[in-house]
């Protein structure tokens, strides 16, 4: 089964985010709750974690800016 890893909104307004840094290789294992990448918005950066533990196939791009709720990975698991 797979589970898609969507940009979140992270305040009230935001419309996009920008990957600064995957902490994932792809192809790589993660646990749940383990870190994913560093999403930054006009106003914060958080590290958002992952929903279910598995296999990431990343699909978005470190520097690139992506709408909330943009599939960015997913995660076989």
């Amino acid at each position: 089964m797979k589970t898609e890893i969507c940009i979140p909104g992270l305040g009230a307004g935001m419309i996009e985010g920008t990957i600064v840094e995957w902490h994932v290789e792809d192809g790589g294992t993660v646990s749940e709750g383990g870190m994913l990448y560093t999403l930054e918005s006009e106003k914060t950066a958080q590290d958002v974690e992952a929903p279910v533990a598995g296999t990431v196939q990343r699909i978005g791009q470190v520097g690139e800016a992506y709408a909330v709720g943009a599939v960015v990975a997913t995660i076989e698991h």
